[in-house]
């Protein structure tokens, strides 16, 4: 059967891609115990970057100035400086706080004026300097500086200012308190944003308050983001970011439920968790579904069946696809050969990643460092060492620079076939190179070695990694080397 009509495909030229998304490609270790990962060569969803803000990583940066004060100022020259300088102060003030010292009447004192941007710079200080011994008073101390704003003459807290105090609560673990906050910013009218529904998610653990959260914020009135005519492709959104996939399933299924109708956007996401889930079986649900609401599949939507396609050891399947793709006026760049040729690595088909290499070269796309790495590592988890040898060569000679997953397969496969000195040479190699060993690189190394009975060797390793000053948790996993 023909592999585009048992996909259900509707043929339809796309002549733009769609503006939802950025995409972002990742090579991350790829593990050697068959993990169906598809995280090893990109993340097409989970790095989305649209018109709503969801990350938690905030920009909580002094370059937009348009949300932070309730009334316009002029961003006259040292204006900045001032402000620092202001934060830098209170939060000085802030750490002595205690028996003796009331640091809000020094504030005063000081004639300190609280704006967006200065809240914003004391808040984040308090945020960063959270440890795991001084929870508690980074909680106490932003809430006393937070309430002390808010007294203030000429001053309203932004949802921002009660996003990063959220956050704060979050690090600080005062899960009672972060949900008192957001009931009193609902009440003081600020919307419930996808950052507010963000940050709760974090902070709810089990996947069972998670859904009791999405059912209380889906049948809220206040729950809206803009520009999307309803929330829950933010949802879904943020339950992609957490690796929540069946909460994704279910809030699909409310979704259809409460009449809303799905978009591109929406499809992507929830194919890519149905993948996640191990239900390619009912990709072609969604793509029939798709087709009749007048949508055809976007540049991400066909990384996924790649994938997919590759995966289930389908290359016949995957060609006819990659055809129909340009048919459809979406020519197959690196990304999707790449990422084909992961899913036949894993499925072990090495003769059909190797025609799907040359053919991406034939149609004009250069190998990057991601689609070598793949086939190296192909090569290594197969046994074959020489091949992947040949080609980690014809990587330096095409001018593409090995990164820490390139070097990891290699040592992993010089120590597979107990060459131990080129793999120790290869290590000091990315040193030299200026190639950071990752703790994958380091655990990878340190285990065949020891396993191979070289421990004065395996004791270096950990050596140099101590010196390194970033790897001390992972003492532990190397028991009997102490040093």
């Amino acid at each position: 059967m023909n592999s585009i009509a048992l996909l259900g495909l509707r043929k339809r030229v796309v002549n733009k891609i769609s503006n939802f998304f950025i995409v972002r490609r990742r090579l991350c270790s790829h593990t050697f115990d068959g993990n169906n990962g598809f995280d090893c060569i990109e993340e097409p969803l989970r790095k989305i970057v649209s018109d709503f803000d969801s990350t938690l990583d905030e920009r909580f940066n002094l370059n937009d100035y348009s949300s932070c004060d309730q009334k316009p100022f002029s961003l006259r020259k040292g204006f900045l400086e001032s402000v620092k300088l202001d934060a830098k102060r209170a939060l000085e003030v802030l750490r002595q706080d205690g028996p003796g010292l009331d640091a809000r009447l020094i504030l005063e004192e000081l004639s300190i004026r609280p704006s967006g941007i200065l809240v914003r710079e004391v808040l984040f200080g308090i945020l960063k300097s959270i440890n795991s011994e001084n929870k508690t008073r980074c909680a106490k101390l932003a809430y006393k500086f937070f309430v002390w704003c808010s007294q203030q003459e000429d001053y309203r807290h932004t949802a921002n200012a009660y996003h990063l105090i959220m956050n704060i609560y979050a690090e600080c673990e005062e899960f009672r308190a972060l949900w008192r906050l957001v009931d009193e910013m609902i009440e003081k009218g600020y919307p419930a944003t996808a950052r507010t529904f963000n940050v709760l998610v974090r902070t709810c653990g089990e996947a069972g308050l998670a859904k009791t959260l999405v059912e209380r914020f889906i049948k809220s009135k206040n729950f809206s983001y803009r520009p999307f005519k309803h929330s829950y492709n933010a949802i879904l959104h943020c339950f992609l970011v957490l690796n929540q996939y069946k909460l994704i399933e279910w809030v699909y299924e409310q979704m259809l439920l409460d009449g809303f109708s799905s978009d591109v956007l929406t499809y992507n996401i929830v194919m890519y968790a149905k993948y996640r889930l191990g239900k390619v079986d009912q990709f072609h649900i969604l793509l029939d579904e798709m087709g009749r609401n007048g949508f055809s599949p976007d540049f991400h939507t066909f990384n996924i069946l790649l994938h997919a396609l590759g995966k289930g050891d389908k290359p016949l399947a995957a060609l006819n696809l990659l055809n129909h793709m340009r048919e459809t006026g979406i020519e197959p760049t690196v990304l999707h050969f790449t990422t084909l040729i992961d899913g036949l690595s894993r499925a072990g088909n090495l003769d059909a990643c190797k025609y799907f290499f040359d053919e991406m070269t034939k149609n004009g796309c250069v190998p990057d460092v991601v689609a070598y790495t793949v086939m190296i590592t192909g090569y290594v988890v197969a046994g074959e060492l020489e091949k992947a040898r040949e080609m980690f060569q014809e990587m330096l000679s095409k001018e593409q620079v090995p990164n820490v997953f390139t070097y990891n397969s290699m040592i992993r496969g010089l120590c597979m076939a107990g060459k131990f000195d080129e793999a120790l040479s290869m290590f000091k190699e990315m040193d030299r190179k200026g190639c950071s060993p990752n703790s994958v690189v380091y655990i990878t190394l340190v285990n065949c070695l020891r396993n191979a009975g070289r421990v004065a060797d395996a004791r270096e390793v950990i050596r140099q990694m101590m010196e390194t000053g970033k790897y001390a948790h992972l003492l532990s996993r190397f028991k009997g080397f102490k040093m």
